[in-house]
C-alpha cells in the first residue's frame, strides 16, 4: 500500500499545526493546574 505523495503534502502542514496547538495548550493548561494546585496547598 503505497502512500500518495499528495495526500502527504496535504496532511503534513495540518499535523504540524495540530501539534503546535497542543503544544501551547497543553503548557497553558499545566501552568493553570499548577497554580491551582499551588493555591489549594
Amino acid at each position: 500500500m503505497d502512500l500518495d505523495l499528495r495526500v502527504v503534502i496535504v496532511l503534513a502542514p495540518i499535523a504540524v499545526a495540530a501539534s503546535w496547538a497542543a503544544f501551547n495548550i497543553g503548557a497553558a493548561a499545566l501552568r493553570q493546574l499548577q497554580s491551582f494546585l499551588n493555591r489549594e496547598a
